[in-house]
């Protein structure tokens, strides 16, 4: 792992060229570098950041027909500030005027109606997310495809595991585990790595700040900020566990419609993510609530108050994971969807990740070893399964990738969320 701010980033591989007709909207929470990126990669086009009065009073008294000759080809930043310009992006693109915009905003607006209305059927949408292991222990070297995403792309990922090595050595394992750690203890937001460690917590707490000012107000106009600061830290209390709205709102005193209404403000904003329950009953009755998840480990620890050095606790280290997965899927647009299971009487995997070619089991242990018992869940649902059964994977926190019994496999977290040569 290098701490430097910039490392290299697996959606600039992925966002289209100036040739490529089209206008793209990247999307995701403040500080995770989406300016950064886009600059970098756009660099002739002119930039416009809408945080600024007096661009969005300029842009906004630009006419329709004259956007393409006056503003043109551009990148438009926070463009949640002033969606009515995407109307004016709109107009001149349909015309055959403009060909291509990059427009990035810190909330997820393409589900605000204003963009659904103005920009459906023309724009590509991307999302950034907070520092992926893989990005981070990779710095400024070449990105490797994580052992995650080679497993997903294979029909039989049980033998892509097979051809893994046992243990690592040296620096690979090194910048693996220290990568880890920091995400663990820090998180992934870009901004810290040029911090000293005692200047990160205050980075982190400015951060909530900023969010409860700025992105939450983007999203809301709340006249009292306390209620929903108290609702964000009790949410936050609960990452990595089933969500139940009505005793969350109970203990937050509001209205459970209230409590609901804050959540998505959470998910649109990035903050928070939900996994839903598997809705296939494989052997009894399933629940029907969603799990709340924190979308940064580091964020979670700000905000909840844990100490970046205090113990990893199986909800949290389940966080992480989930986070990890997650922020892998929606970055690279791959085709797959993660569910958790759980019946009424009390049989639970943490993930199960679908995709075209079947279904792939992870039970997450946060310590350094497994045992067969880990593995007793994934097995009574591979039978119902049947042939859309993939195989099983516990995670943990060990050093060593080995089959536990056939078609179960033992695979250390920063291994699966990393490259045996970042």
């Amino acid at each position: 792992m290098v701490e430097k701010l910039q490392v290299n980033r697996w959606l600039r591989q992925l966002l289209p060229s100036l040739d490529e007709r089209g206008l793209v909207l990247l999307t995701g929470s403040r500080q995770t570098g989406k300016t950064t990126l886009v600059r970098g990669l756009y660099t002739n086009l002119p930039y416009f950041n809408l945080d600024a009065i007096e661009y969005r009073e300029q842009l906004g008294a630009v006419s329709s027909f004259a956007w393409s000759d006056t503003v043109g080809a551009a990148v438009l930043d926070e463009v949640q500030k002033e969606p009515a310009l995407l109307d004016k992006v709109k107009f001149a693109y349909d015309a055959g005027d403009l060909d291509f915009s990059a427009l990035l905003g810190s909330a997820q607006i393409l589900l605000l109606k204003r963009v659904k209305e103005s920009l459906a059927g023309r724009v590509f949408v991307y999302e950034l997310f907070p520092l992926m292991l893989s990005e981070l222990a990779a710095g400024t070297s070449a990105l490797r495809i994580p052992l995650l995403g080679r497993v997903l792309a294979s029909a039989s990922p049980l033998e892509v595991l097979e051809k893994e090595a046992r243990v690592l050595l040296g620096r690979a394992d090194d910048d693996l585990r220290r990568a880890e750690q920091h995400l663990l203890e820090w998180g992934g937001m870009p901004g810290l790595l040029a911090l000293e460690v005692p200047r990160r917590t205050q980075w982190l707490k400015s951060f909530e700040a900023t969010y409860l000012e700025r992105d939450l107000g983007d999203l809301a106009r709340l006249d009292d900020l306390k209620p929903f600061r108290r609702f964000q830290q009790l949410a936050g209390l609960r990452s990595g566990q089933m969500l139940s709205f009505s005793e969350l709102a109970r203990d937050a005193g509001m209205a459970v419609e209230t409590a609901r209404r804050y959540l998505e403000y959470l998910r649109l904003s990035y903050q928070a993510f939900l996994l839903q329950p598997f809705s296939e009953n494989l052997t009894s009755q399933v629940v029907k609530t969603p799990k709340i998840f924190w979308a940064d480990c580091g964020l979670l620890r700000s905000l909840t108050g844990r100490d970046p050095d205090a113990p990893v606790d199986g909800h949290f280290f389940e966080t992480y994971c989930a986070a990890e997965i997650v922020k892998y899927l929606r970055s690279m647009q791959l085709n797959a969807q993660v569910f958790y299971y759980r019946t009424r009487s009390g049989l639970e995997i943490d993930f199960l990740l679908q995709t075209p070619k079947g279904i792939l089991a992870m039970e997450v242990k946060g310590r350094e070893n497994v045992s067969k018992s880990d593995i007793r869940s994934m097995k009574r649902i591979q039978k119902e399964l049947g042939e859309r059964w993939l195989g099983g994977v516990v995670l943990y926190r060990g050093r060593e990738v080995y089959e536990i019994e056939k078609g179960y496999w033992a695979v250390p977290t920063y291994r699966l969320f990393g490259d045996r040569n970042p």
